[in-house]
């Protein structure tokens, strides 16, 4: 069987996704003023689940579709096993990096300012907590609301399997209302009644959408004129109500803003949230053409690189974007100093992909450069050379 072809749209969205997450995460970062969080109501975060059901549908889907239901579950299940310890070394690798910069500086201002405090005051309770997920403090909560969405991939088949492309929008919109409703929340430590920033019963139904139009379950959309000036209306409409250079100037916006929290609420996923997002994705998706068409050139192959290692590059960034803040903090923040950070963290996530792509070849298995020397003839007996042939690599 040929090998599927590449969706260039999914790999460029992807990667655009790790590089606005990256600049959004590096602490008071002069550039996350200008990402499209500010000018609207969703966010890379929207991008970056969208983009993970897509590429779900392709990686896992065609499990499901070759080898059956149980071999799709035993799939998901093993990358859920896999997302559940990349989210466990990814925390005690920012939390020890932290501690040493403390420890270095003789004070505890990374650790507290990136609310880690409670790790240390209440260890036992805390790590106990970290592996059953029920303690998943802000900065780290991306992964653990993905793995959760990762384990409803087989529920969904399921419903497509009995009910069609209808039982799976039933089911979507019925996790998501019981989300949206405050039915469904998780805690997210143990010592408050904090839960889970990024819910993962509301945020799947952005994961499903892009599943589900990667599947063939939803049409494929039609680029009409009046759609677009629709989609192009909402989103300029949502400006003054979500740059906060705007409400924060006039009283009106602000008041329109709070009136408006849970119809945009990130958490659960608010309608008019959703409603935002896929205005941009539509004009984003008649923008780039057919099929990508139009994604051509250097800048977007740079692009698209990153985008095909989403997992691994976005865990470089996690950790980049913390000591890239250290950084700024020594060399100040004044614009080449802002400029000169965000581009190496670029460059950090460009190698992070080149990287992976490289042992993911895997470069070993290939035909070797060199031919290996044959063994000479062994003066002591002729079975060591039998041995080595047999049993060597």
């Amino acid at each position: 069987m040929a090998a599927r072809q590449r969706d260039p749209r999914l790999d460029f969205f992807r990667g655009l996704g790790m590089f606005i997450i990256l600049v959004a995460h590096i602490p008071d970062n002069g550039w996350a003023q200008w990402i499209p969080a500010r000018f609207g109501f969703s966010d890379a975060t929207e991008i970056f689940v969208f983009c993970s059901g897509m590429a779900s549908a392709v990686a896992f889907g065609r499990v499901f579709d070759a080898h059956g239901w149980l071999q799709g579950t035993a799939r998901i299940l093993h990358r859920c096993w896999q997302v559940y310890w990349a989210h466990i070394a990814c925390f005690l690798v920012v939390l020890g990096m932290l501690v040493a910069i403390d420890r270095a500086g003789g004070n505890s201002w990374y650790v507290d300012d990136l609310g880690l405090a409670p790790f240390f005051a209440d260890t036992a309770r805390a790590t106990e907590g970290l592996l059953r997920l029920s303690y998943v403090p802000n900065y780290f909560d991306i992964l653990p609301m993905y793995l959760v969405i990762l384990a409803m991939v087989p529920l969904v088949m399921a419903a497509a399997r009995f009910g069609g492309p209808g039982a799976v929008a039933g089911l979507v919109l019925v996790v998501w209302g019981l989300a949206f409703l405050r039915l469904a929340d998780l805690p997210a430590e143990p010592w408050s009644d904090r839960t889970w920033f990024f819910n993962p019963f509301a945020w799947q139904l952005v994961f499903f959408a892009g599943f589900a139009w990667m599947r063939g379950w939803l049409p494929v959309p039609v680029v009409d004129r009046r759609l677009v000036v629709a989609a192009a209306v909402i989103v300029v409409a949502t400006i003054p109500f979500a740059w906060h250079r705007g409400f924060f100037t006039v009283p009106e916006l602000r008041e329109w803003n709070a009136w408006l929290a849970p119809a945009i609420d990130k958490t659960h996923v608010g309608p008019l949230r959703f409603v935002h997002f896929l205005a941009v994705a539509y004009l984003a998706y008649v923008a780039v053409g057919p099929r990508g068409a139009r994604l051509k050139g250097a800048v977007v192959d740079f692009i698209r690189r990153v985008g095909q290692q989403s997992l691994a590059v976005f865990l470089t960034g996690m950790v980049a974007a913390q000591f890239l803040g250290v950084v700024l903090d020594r060399i100040g923040r004044d614009v080449p100093q802002e400029a000169l950070v965000n581009l190496a963290g670029f460059a950090i996530l460009a190698a992070a992909a080149w990287i992976t792509a490289w042992f993911k070849a895997p470069p070993w298995t290939g035909k070797p450069r060199v031919q290996p020397a044959q063994p000479a003839a062994s003066t002591r007996t002729g079975a060591m050379p039998m041995l080595a042939g047999a049993n060597g690599p």
